[in-house]
């Protein structure tokens, strides 16, 4: 509405400016022409006949060929006037009487999130909320995102985050915690705002600048988040991993049984093999819960599944069993390994990426735009010049950290087409472009929005065990009064809900060993594992 009340502004100044000047040199032109001379206002009552259209002038007819061109040009101008008002004052006005009429406050909700704006990372949080049955609101201050997110179902508001009426209208008092994303600098006013509403809520940030992260402690935040560093360790430890037979992070279920996620490396015994060729559980002892196949999370897998370099199996087992997995999934060639890593931009992610390798005496080299500390290669990324310059021939890894999808899927083609062995890990800024990067060759990709996401999720809530922040799978303990007396081929529970029961704690004590007939007791707490929706369905069903 201030945009169109600034246009009808502009417009009528306008009008008033053509009116009078016309007025005068219709004045002047009668003077001079017709030799007549009349009060002004007698002009301007012509001029304002003739624009509106409601008469052709009371001076009508005139004798002088000027006169007439004169008329005629204000004739044309006054219907260019009319067809001008359309867009300033009757479209917008139809279009307020039939555009939908958004919330502007939702006092009714209660140990709710209030999310302050939305963003892609906002998606995945959402998810992870609405999976665990929490109720949330959106607080979305421009009028057109909001509108389409109203339209989609979402709970939103269209108000202004820094405004404390609208965090009041949201029932801040009330919620369970406030999420600020919404930029590094309105951020930390939303903050402000938000504990001049409700002095007590907990509130969560995201920064995207590290050395921002003092600041909105400063301002009050109880957590801040920085989703690049964890993306940056994330891709690194997949290339540290690969070059250690050291087993990654793990998730301790009980005494000596883990839960953990293990890459297939190129070169490795099970890369080329479907998951019933590679006789995993035989040779191992571990069992396979479930697969990310090109980032689709499969569970359970099927026998049939190629296990192709970049597939990240969900395991469980004893330590000794995922040691032993873990030998099977690693390249056979690895000690050592050809050539050195490539660091495709030095950024945030690309800055922790390299701090890692340098940690684990990786020896890498760094590709940026500009040339900055730390950077070997100064040139344009996705330039094969510049990709040969780095090495990338000789190069058994490439790590793509930009922030423009657009130039991390065209340099993997072109880091493909130089070196068809090299292995490409890649960070995509929109959970959207994951399966593009897959497509263009890419072995293995990282959101930054889903880490974000999952980040925030985990955070809030505090009732879940995440194996991986990148990856919508949760580990939860939870109970199962509706299972009591029956056994685990009764409940079908992987069929019914997706998800696998990795273990059962009874009386202290946690059993791994479940087999068909193992039946569920009362005061058992049952370990599971799968994706978000899976573990909502288990909660549902078995409670």
């Amino acid at each position: 509405m201030e945009t169109w009340k600034r246009r009808t502004l502009y417009y009528v100044s306008t009008l008033v400016a053509v009116f009078v000047g016309y007025a005068l040199i219709y004045d002047y032109g009668m003077a001079v022409y017709e030799g007549h001379t009349q009060p002004f206002y007698q002009s301007m009552q012509v001029v304002v006949e003739t624009f509106t259209t409601t008469g052709y002038g009371s001076d009508a007819p005139w004798e002088t060929p000027e006169m007439n061109l004169f008329v005629m040009l204000m004739d044309l101008t006054g219907v260019v006037l009319i067809f001008a008002a359309l867009p300033v004052f009757v479209v917008p006005l139809f279009e307020d009487a039939l555009s939908t009429t958004l919330p502007t406050t939702a006092e009714d909700l209660s140990d709710h999130v209030v999310i302050c704006t939305h963003t892609p990372r906002a998606e995945t949080l959402i998810s992870e909320l609405e999976s665990w049955d929490v109720e949330y609101v959106v607080v979305e201050p421009d009028r057109a995102t909001a509108l389409d997110l109203y339209e989609s179902g979402y709970s939103v508001v269209h108000g202004d985050p820094e405004s404390v009426e609208t965090l009041e209208g949201v029932n801040l008092d009330g919620a369970t915690a406030l999420v600020a994303d919404a930029g590094d600098e309105v951020d930390v006013s939303i903050v402000l705002t938000a504990r001049e509403a409700a002095e007590d809520v907990r509130i969560v940030s995201v920064v995207e600048e590290p050395d921002h992260e003092a600041y909105h402690e400063l301002a009050g935040v109880d957590e801040v988040l920085s989703p690049r560093r964890l993306v940056g360790e994330s891709l690194a430890d997949k290339i540290t991993t690969a070059v250690s037979t050291e087993l990654g992070d793990a998730v301790e279920i009980g005494s000596d049984f883990e839960i953990a996620e293990l890459s297939v490396q190129r070169g490795s015994e099970l890369a080329g093999h479907t998951l019933a060729e590679s006789g995993i559980r035989e040779r191992s002892g571990a069992n396979v819960i479930g697969a990310w196949i090109r980032g689709e999370f499969e569970t359970p897998p099927s026998p049939d599944t190629e296990l192709v370099s970049g597939t990240v199996l969900l395991v469980a087992g004893r330590e000794v069993q995922l040691e032993r997995l873990n030998d099977l999934a690693s390249s056979t060639a690895r000690s050592p390994r050809r050539g050195t890593v490539l660091v495709v931009g030095h950024g945030e992610v690309g800055s922790t990426v390299t701090d890692a390798l340098a940690a684990a005496n990786i020896s890498y080299t760094v590709v940026d735009v500009a040339d900055k500390p730390g950077v070997d290669v100064q040139g344009d990324t996705t330039n094969p010049e510049t990709l040969e310059k780095a090495g990338i021939e000789q190069a058994r890894t490439v790590v793509f950290t930009v922030a423009d999808d657009t130039l991390t899927g065209f340099g993997t083609l072109v880091a493909r087409d130089l070196n068809p062995d090299i292995e490409v890990l890649a960070r995509a800024e929109e959970t959207g472009n994951v399966n593009k990067l897959y497509r263009a060759g890419a072995d293995y990709v990282l959101a930054l929005a889903t880490v974000s996401g999952r980040m925030l999720a985990s955070t809030i809530l505090e009732r879940e065990e995440v194996i991986s922040m990148d990856k919508q799978v949760e580990i939860v303990r939870t109970t199962a009064t509706e299972f009591v007396g029956q056994s685990l081929a009764e409940t079908d529970i992987r069929a019914r809900t997706g998800c696998t029961v990795v273990a059962v704690e009874r009386d202290g004590r946690v059993v791994t060993e479940l087999g068909p007939d193992f039946r569920f007791r009362r005061g058992d707490d049952v370990i599971v594992a799968g994706t978000d929706e899976s573990v909502g369905r288990f909660t549902t069903l078995a409670n």
